[in-house]
């Protein structure tokens, strides 16, 4: 037994490079049937540990401030504008991440993804490239001139900050922050991890969601949203166009701050996943939705004017019978209350399975047909014990979406 633990911790860590040890190990000691399993378990993660980092390759190294604005100003390093729109630092931020770099203060490292032309994709990162682009003036795209100049605040050790920019407003005004410090800013150090193009295509999607965590949060559309775009961009464009369509923007009733964090997004895209994509019981949602956004993104055969179509009819129906009350709950006089995401999936999955039919309906016929399926819900046993507080969203998909259809047929 001692024989098998000795090499144990360096065998998992290479499973491969030792093979006759192994063996050696497993012959020499009396290992009973406890053990055994012991070494299986062992044997089965390093396996896995193995294949998952064969899916991702990296490299890395440190360079100057000055040659991640050279890099960007070539074309070499891309900042996509669909995470341009995520730069949320206020002046504030910005101006003590400057002070920062000023100090000498170490800077977290950036992620960048270098594509097969050779060209880096900013993963990790945007918001400290973004506020150096935006202080030497050379951030480019709408959002840029939206940002404007970046004028620093005062801080608690640098208050003499205040009111500086990276060039003079005006000769003489005494405002810009001066050569000697640009020159210090620029050389200021900072360390880029790669991943290679050579990784798994979801190692890129994975990176991005477990790296943006700090900083400015990211709802997890915001995430897909962004990794739809190196994945799909017609499919990523086709999404934006489907969650402004009129009909389905007036069903969902989205919040201003919901259509900031493209809720909009993801419930179009869940739509479209409970439609083409089979929910795995007991898998987590978002990972479901990540899954889905990467098959669909993927898939070459999926017929975005088609499925563009079913969308269109469906929300159609919707609005028509119910428009903003769509997805709220039945109290027995009327819909009241906010948008349920567990009407949202019964209903307009199941009208989406049952088009034709509802669509040959009379349309006063029509409407009352789908307002009596609304309110029935709330007389469903099955539909009122997997929703509402305290159902995981595992379980409620998992009972519900199998019976949408049958829910909604005429």
């Amino acid at each position: 037994m001692s024989v098998v633990r000795e090499g144990l911790i360096a065998d998992i860590i290479s499973p491969f490079s030792r093979p006759s040890r192994w063996a050696c190990s497993l012959r020499c000691a009396n290992v009973g049937s406890t053990e055994s399993s012991k070494v299986g378990i062992y044997m089965t993660l390093a396996n896995e540990i193995e294949r998952a980092r064969k899916k991702v390759v990296t490299d890395g190294y440190e360079m100057s401030l000055g040659e991640v604005v050279n890099l960007y100003r070539d074309n070499e390093l891309v900042i996509d504008p669909v995470f341009q729109r995520l730069f949320r630092w206020d002046d504030g931020r910005k101006t003590r991440f400057i002070e920062s770099v000023i100090l000498g203060i170490p800077i977290p490292p950036i992620f960048v993804y270098q594509n097969k032309d050779g060209i880096w994709e900013l993963v990790d990162g945007l918001q400290r490239v973004s506020t150096i682009l935006q202080l030497t003036g050379d951030l480019q795209g709408a959002r840029a001139q939206e940002l404007g100049e970046l004028v620093l605040n005062g801080t608690r050790f640098l208050p003499s900050l205040n009111g500086k920019r990276w060039m003079e407003s005006a000769q003489d005004a005494g405002d810009g922050l001066g050569q000697a410090l640009q020159i210090e800013i620029k050389r200021s150090r900072i360390r880029v991890e790669i991943l290679k193009s050579e990784s798994d295509v979801s190692a890129k999607f994975e990176l991005f969601q477990r790296l943006n965590t700090g900083g400015a949060k990211l709802s997890e559309q915001e995430v897909r949203n962004s990794m739809a775009v190196s994945l799909n961009k017609s499919f990523y464009d086709w999404m934006i166009i489907q969650s402004n369509n009129p009909h389905f923007k007036n069903t969902t009733s989205q919040t201003p701050a919901a259509l900031d964090a493209q809720e909009g997004v993801e419930l179009a895209l869940r739509f479209l996943a409970f439609r083409n994509i089979a929910y795995q019981s007991g898998l987590d949602v978002h990972e479901y939705l990540d899954e889905a956004l990467i098959e669909l993104a993927g898939n070459p055969n999926f017929d975005m004017a088609s499925e563009g179509l079913v969308f269109e009819r469906t929300f159609k129906i919707l609005n028509n019978a119910l428009g903003s009350s769509a997805f709220k709950k039945w109290d027995g006089n009327a819909f009241k209350g906010m948008f349920l995401m567990s009407v949202y999936e019964v209903m307009s999955t199941g009208v989406s399975y049952n088009l034709d039919a509802i669509e040959a309906m009379q349309p006063q016929q029509q409407e009352s047909f789908i307002q009596s399926k609304a309110q029935g819900l709330w007389a469903n046993q099955a539909f009122t014990q997997n929703s509402g507080a305290g159902v995981r969203g595992t379980t409620r998909l998992s009972k519900l979406l199998p019976i949408a259809a049958d829910l909604l047929k005429p």
